[in-house]
């Protein structure tokens, strides 16, 4: 959390820092300067996200772990980067004022060149429409609704302006999820599925493709779905009753926020008689989630970033992972690994094409990214400025983003899909060792 106390850590550890903490609108704005003093020949990275919330914090260090590196060899175009966060909220979901309040003021008062920040769900489009108004580009993490990028196909003059780094849409979660249910489906001979899910946004598109397609396309039998508020729902008994009651024996977790970890623990301490699998948990796909869970996390099979897992899929792996922990003391998360890409490489490699700031020139050059990431191991973006998915097959040699599913498996994260980075690393399934449909 960004809290007093880790600012005071990260004040300790920065050469020089300024923060400045102003409500405008309702917003929080924090303003961190890498360089000797600030200057009006700074390029200024506005950060909008929730800066307090366990996506939001990682954000803003991904951003700014990559604003220092950036710094240290020299700057982009021969000048030093300084990124100012905003405040959105996001994570209390639903107030969409506070998050045209927050990027307006990154626009018009802190004046910010370019923008990295969270996008999800409905909040795409009022972020779209703010930044075509005022012309400023903004790479998006954390959002993954279809429509947000359809719109760039649709009226490319108003919203060229918006591009999605980080996550796949939701078309291409859905068909990644389904190829994933394949592989355990052949492991494991289970056929009874079902999912227990956040009523959020965030999902809404995940749980539409599931509905449609695990029973009508892949022939699953759909046995159950549970939906729950996202934020005061600390209790799962009664849903992990009815998925058992439905004959559930795989159960898709879609849960990012409080709940996931008391979800962890109520399967265990139940031995609950299905295996989770495929599905998101956010908090428990960190290496810090074993001992967040006590370990009860053991078994499950979540989706988790090679960067979050310590798997090398790209030469830049391992080194964003290394360099996010030695700062920062932790590890960094989905939106973390997004900013920093978004950052570090992305826009970074874009600006240095266009040979200038100037928003029409880097549009041009970030349609043209072709780059190696943390993340991919060629990130290219779509025609709707979309994030590549690696052409629907999950093959690891795919250059482009990937679906990648470790299990939690003796304390380490353990890959299980795609079935060729399994088999590459000598991996195995694993069930609970209590009773289920398993035995």
């Amino acid at each position: 959390m960004l809290d007093s106390q880790a600012l005071t850590k990260v004040q300790s550890i920065i050469l020089i820092t300024i923060i400045v903490v102003a409500a405008v609108g309702g917003g929080v704005t924090y303003v961190l300067l890498s360089g000797e003093e600030e200057s009006a020949e700074t390029i200024r990275i506005g950060v909008l996200t929730d800066l307090d919330g366990i996506n939001g914090e990682s954000v803003w260090l991904g951003t700014k772990l990559a604003a220092e590196e950036i710094n240290s060899e020299g700057g982009i175009l021969g000048r030093q980067l300084e990124v100012i966060g905003a405040d959105t909220d996001f994570e209390s979901e639903g107030d969409l004022t506070k998050v045209s309040l927050a990027l307006t003021r990154l626009i018009t008062y802190e004046k910010v060149d370019f923008i990295i920040g969270q996008a999800p769900g409905e909040s795409g489009f009022v972020i779209q429409d703010i930044i075509s108004e005022h012309e400023k580009i903004f790479l998006a993490v954390l959002g993954s609704l279809d429509n947000v990028t359809q719109r760039v196909i649709d009226n490319y003059r108003d919203y060229k302006y918006f591009f999605r780094v980080f996550q796949m849409n939701d078309t291409s979660i859905g068909f990644g999820m389904m190829d994933s249910f394949l592989l355990i489906r052949e492991i494991t001979g289970f056929n009874k599925i079902g999912y227990l899910a956040e009523d959020s946004m965030w999902n809404k598109g995940v749980r539409d493709a599931l509905d449609y397609l695990l029973p009508n396309v892949y022939d699953f039998d759909l046995v159950y779905k549970g939906t729950f508020p996202p934020h005061d729902t600390f209790d799962f008994s009664s849903y992990f009753a009815a998925a058992e009651a439905a004959g559930t024996e795989i159960l898709i977790p879609l849960i990012i926020y409080d709940g996931a970890i008391p979800f962890v623990k109520e399967y265990h301490d139940r031995q609950s008689p299905m295996v989770v699998y495929g599905g998101a948990l956010a908090p428990v796909s960190l290496e810090e989630g074993w001992d967040w869970t006590e370990g009860k996390c053991e078994h499950m099979t979540i989706f988790a970033l090679p960067v979050t897992a310590g798997y090398p899929l790209t030469s830049k792996t391992i080194p964003m992972r290394d360099a996010f922990i030695s700062r920062w003391g932790e590890t960094p998360n989905a939106g973390g690994a997004a900013a920093y890409d978004a950052l570090r490489f992305i826009l970074y490699d874009a600006l240095n094409k266009a040979g200038t700031t100037e928003t029409d020139e880097v549009i041009e050059a970030l349609e043209e990214t072709s780059i190696e990431t943390s993340l991919a191991r060629n990130f290219v973006f779509t025609e709707s400025h979309d994030v590549m998915y690696g052409e629907g097959t999950n093959d690891p040699n795919d250059d482009n983003i990937i679906a990648t599913l470790f299990q939690w498996q003796n304390g380490e994260l353990i890959p299980i899909y795609p079935k060729k980075i399994m088999e590459e690393a000598g991996a195995t399934y694993t069930f609970p060792d209590w009773l289920g449909p398993w035995d």
